[in-house]
């Protein structure tokens, strides 16, 4: 085998990963995108019960409560609009992280305090009847969410996005 030979087949995996990359990280995005805009609607139509899922955990100051109740809707379809735009990806994903982090943090919270307490993070929420959450399945769910915001700051570079536009201009 020559030498030319082996460096072609050492550089087909990196070339096809250069072309699959971009699409994933475009599936990755537009999943990201969904599953914000699924968990904001129901919040925006239902700010009262937004409130009350996040009072629920007794982690936060009662004075801001309402205010993070309100604005967390909000927040959430801006950033699925900067999802969906592909504009500011690695940033994008920094905040995805860090709010996948803020609502570990609040399952934990609610878990090791005995708290039985449906998140709210798809509308709803609150206190539920003993014995009807499952802490151990929804941190499962939010360690999907990490991997995929994770692989999003690693790999921003998609197909169809804001990003590579400016970047060609």
């Amino acid at each position: 085998m020559t030498s030319e030979a082996v460096e072609s087949e050492t550089e087909a995996p990196a070339r096809r990963w250069d072309t699959v990359q971009p699409w994933l990280s475009l599936l990755v995005r537009l999943s990201m995108a969904g599953t914000l805009i699924a968990a904001a609607i129901p919040k925006m139509l239902d700010i009262p019960q937004s409130i009350i899922a996040v009072r629920a955990y007794r982690i936060l100051p009662e004075a801001v409560v309402p205010f993070v109740g309100t604005m967390l809707p909000f927040v959430e379809l801006i950033l699925a609009v900067f999802l969906l735009a592909g504009l500011f990806t690695r940033i994008s994903a920094i905040v995805w992280l860090l709010m996948m982090a803020g609502f570990v943090i609040g399952v934990i919270w609610a878990w090791t305090h005995g708290l039985s307490i449906d998140c709210g993070c798809f509308g709803g929420g609150g206190e539920v009847a003993e014995g009807t959450t499952n802490y151990p399945l929804h941190m499962l769910e939010r360690a999907g969410f990490v991997l995929l915001g994770t692989y999003l700051l690693i790999w921003p570079r998609s197909k169809f996005s804001a990003d590579e536009w400016m970047k060609a201009a």
